[in-house]
């Protein structure tokens, strides 16, 4: 098992990226801990979950909760040698909408909340511990409308650089997993129904390469490389898990199937 006997956190732990992450760090054998601000969504997701799973509720946006769970943590459980911030929320921001509140949200819960949680573990991470920060590929992309998430998303990569300076006398790895499309809740806001999640899948999978939307256990299996020693000569560095996206955007069918 690649996390036997491990401490990790995930924020955001009890739906889509979070949860698939959860569930594979526990088969690895890792002790996890999932956070959210629902209390029924996280108490349902460790009902699911099971095994060595606990579950606080916390927004990522307090500083004060933050520091108050990371010092629970590490007198209940110990140092911590996997954090994850995954939490994140999504929304369109277009110019001349009147998006100010969505736009703070944003980069309040997705940039703000990335710096606050490491703000408040940092002290209580094991010496060697693996962080994982999420990012996304619209912080490469321009898509028009997402100002904000792009901006968050662009910061994280950012922060992930300076985190792994600042922690590497610690041999702390700081790195990223970027994914692209994914099948997450994260997209309810836009796809509120499965006709109109199809319709808005059909769309944007005319952009990847690979010609489909990718899945919340891919995405988790990159973060367990990242998480694991497979990766211990790696810190400040992206994994993208976005089809081919950006990496080679003319293999999508948007420009095959017109060649």
């Amino acid at each position: 098992m690649k996390l036997q006997g491990k401490l990790a956190l995930i924020t955001g732990g009890s739906s889509g990226i979070g949860f698939e992450t959860a569930k594979l760090f526990l088969q690895e054998g890792a002790s996890v801990v999932i956070t959210g601000r629902d209390e029924g969504k996280l108490k349902a997701a460790c009902d699911v979950l099971g095994g060595k799973i606990s579950s606080h509720p916390v927004d990522i946006t307090s500083q004060r909760d933050l520091h108050r769970l990371a010092a629970a943590v590490s007198t209940n459980q110990g140092k911590i040698d996997v954090l994850f911030a995954n939490a994140g929320v999504a929304g369109k921001t277009p110019l001349g909408a009147d998006k100010g509140a969505l736009f703070d949200d944003i980069i309040n819960t997705n940039l703000s909340g990335v710096f606050y949680t490491m703000d408040a573990f940092a002290q209580h991470l094991a010496d060697g511990a693996s962080v994982i920060l999420n990012g996304s590929v619209h912080a490469r992309l321009g898509e028009s409308g997402f100002g904000a998430y792009a901006a968050s998303k662009a910061g994280v990569r950012a922060l992930g650089r300076v985190f792994a300076s600042e922690l590497a006398h610690r041999a702390v790895r700081v790195n990223l997993v970027t994914p692209g499309g994914t099948y997450t809740p994260i997209w309810a806001g836009l796809a509120p129904d499965e006709e109109s999640f199809l319709k808005l899948e059909k769309r944007i999978a005319r952009g990847i390469p690979l010609r489909r939307f990718g899945r919340a256990e891919e995405v988790a299996k990159a973060a367990l490389f990242l998480a694991c020693s497979d990766s211990s000569n790696m810190t400040a560095a992206e994994i993208v898990v976005d089809g081919g996206a950006t990496g080679a955007p003319r293999g999508a069918p948007m420009y095959q199937d017109a060649a």
